[in-house]
């Protein structure tokens, strides 16, 4: 939206062209989500709280989270806001790739919206019936996955890039491709939501992941960087990165009101939609494996979750004392804060490790 105001100024003031940066305006995307949220989460808060939509803690979870229970919840709806009007605002709204994430992220919010509301609101502990929820996510996963694969227009928009190695890149085909990306944008939704079960820790290994895929989309967008560095160039994809600063922002903001001890939460609402922005992000950038790394987090928390449940099913017995699996170390006597912290740390090692598949090939 200002993209266009500047451009439409340059022509009579030369200096409006620096907006066509778009390091530049990823900043400014930044920096207005972070500004957005530092000045309406207050008030979000204090209307949750007067509203009483608080968060329900269960009976068989780690004691020390029944302190928890009436903390106000579905704050996530803050980031979606934030990140909505910062990308309108900055990005290149001619840009394809920037309303088909937008839309999904949106999206897969409205779905946990849905699914906070009939918990708190509606006092119903299921909320959204689980076949509900992966129903509608897969409606919009797969209908995003489609959209992108008629959409590219080079066979390295959909190749499967294996990180670490120059010149290994597998063919999926379009069947392959939209079935991978399904898998992507609804598994790391899951992903996410799962993770967000302790104060601030989902939201700042989401920022580092999406400020790394910022890293790769502005890459994936120029020509020459792009060509000597290995990537595969996909016209357009660089503006993903405003989308992602914006992502970064709004994440930071709300790390601020989500810290230990949290004044909110984000709910599914924020949850389930972060996970799949950045699902959709990775496969525009062709870097699921790389996600897959830097996610790792998210990716343990998800497994132990699916071992836990195979192995009662199967056996009768439990792999972990709770899952998923921050709980398991809760109930072997870390504190919350070390949880979340050292899981920040792990975070960090995996994103510099997912960077570092720029250079090393």
């Amino acid at each position: 939206m200002l993209l266009w105001l500047f451009q439409s100024l340059s022509g009579q003031v030369r200096a409006f062209n620096v907006f066509n940066y778009i390091t530049l305006r990823a900043v400014l995307a930044s920096l207005t989500s972070l500004g957005i949220s530092f000045l309406v989460g207050p008030g979000v808060i204090r209307y949750l709280t007067a509203m009483k939509i608080g968060q329900s803690v269960r009976n068989d979870g780690p004691q020390t989270h029944l302190i928890k229970a009436g903390t106000p919840t579905m704050g996530g709806a803050l980031i979606l806001v934030s990140i909505t009007i910062s990308t309108l605002l900055w990005s290149d709204l001619s840009n394809h790739y920037v309303w088909v994430v937008l839309l999904t992220t949106l999206g897969f919010g409205i779905i946990g919206w849905v699914d906070d509301y009939r918990k708190v609101v509606h006092h119903n502990p299921k909320g959204l019936s689980a076949r509900s929820k992966f129903f509608w996510q897969s409606v919009l996963g797969l209908g995003a996955a489609l959209y992108i694969a008629y959409s590219t227009q080079l066979p390295a928009q959909t190749e499967l890039i294996v990180p670490f190695f120059k010149h290994i890149a597998i063919p999926l085909g379009t069947v392959g491709f939209v079935t991978l990306t399904y898998f992507v944008i609804v598994g790391s939704s899951n992903a996410v939501n799962l993770t967000d079960g302790l104060d601030g820790l989902a939201i700042l290994p989401t920022v580092m992941v999406a400020s790394s895929l910022a890293v790769f989309a502005y890459v994936a967008g120029n020509a020459v960087f792009s060509h000597y560095l290995g990537e595969p160039h996909i016209p357009g994809a660089g503006e993903l990165g405003v989308f992602c600063a914006a992502v970064s922002g709004s994440g930071l903001a709300f790390l601020w009101f989500n810290a230990y001890p949290a004044e909110v939460f984000m709910g599914d609402v924020g949850a389930l939609a972060l996970g799949a922005a950045l699902g959709v992000v990775a496969v525009i950038v062709r870097q699921e494996i790389v996600l897959f790394i830097m996610g790792g987090v998210f990716v343990i928390e998800t497994l132990s979750v699916v071992i836990q449940v195979a192995s009662f099913k199967l056996t009768g017995k439990r792999v972990f004392r709770m899952a998923p699996l921050h709980h398991h170390f809760e109930l072997k006597g870390w504190k919350e804060t070390q949880v979340v912290v050292r899981f920040w740390i792990i975070t960090m090692m995996l994103v510099l490790i997912g960077l570092s598949t720029l250079k090393l090939r």
